[in-house]
């Protein structure tokens, strides 16, 4: 898995959510389409696990958190930016969404949950703020920002 065939996967997601409102229907409509037990969700999971191993993805860490921006913004995935983190039993730094953020759930333990949520998609509109949390083990969360926006709290 290169980071190239990463963003093709990636863009396949994208381009069916590309413009539309980051709310329940998209929360809705990513869990029915890409469901966490598909064939697209798990080839995303599996990719991840890889370019974790290969150390290009999650290759910086703070506080026990692995993390890292995957891809820039582009129009190659529709002007969302991709983050992935490693978490295990705890709470990342406060941080506000201006446009939204689209979460894939993927969790390493099965009963891994971020901000109380599994295997899955979760979906928070524009101007949510939060400390993601991950509990009851460990998992992998990848982040779609729209335009990569994000603002870090004190």
């Amino acid at each position: 898995m290169t980071p190239e065939e990463f963003s093709g996967l990636i863009a396949g997601i994208t381009g069916r959510i590309a413009g539309l409102p980051l709310d329940g229907q998209l929360e809705a409509r990513l869990n029915a389409e890409f469901p966490a037990d598909g064939p697209d969700f798990n080839r995303i999971f599996d990719a991840c696990k890889t370019a974790v191993a290969a150390g290009w993805m999650c290759n910086r860490e703070a506080g026990g958190i692995k993390f890292g921006r995957v891809i820039k913004p582009t129009d190659a995935i529709h002007g969302f930016s991709v983050d992935v983190v490693e978490m295990s039993d705890c709470k990342g730094p406060h941080h506000r969404h201006p446009n939204g953020e689209i979460d894939m759930i993927m969790p390493l333990d099965a009963s891994a949950k971020f901000d109380g949520h599994g295997k899955g998609w979760l979906v928070y509109p524009a101007g949510h703020a939060h400390h993601p949390t991950v509990s009851e083990g460990r998992a992998l969360v990848l982040y779609l920002l729209p335009q990569g926006a994000i603002e870090f709290t004190k």
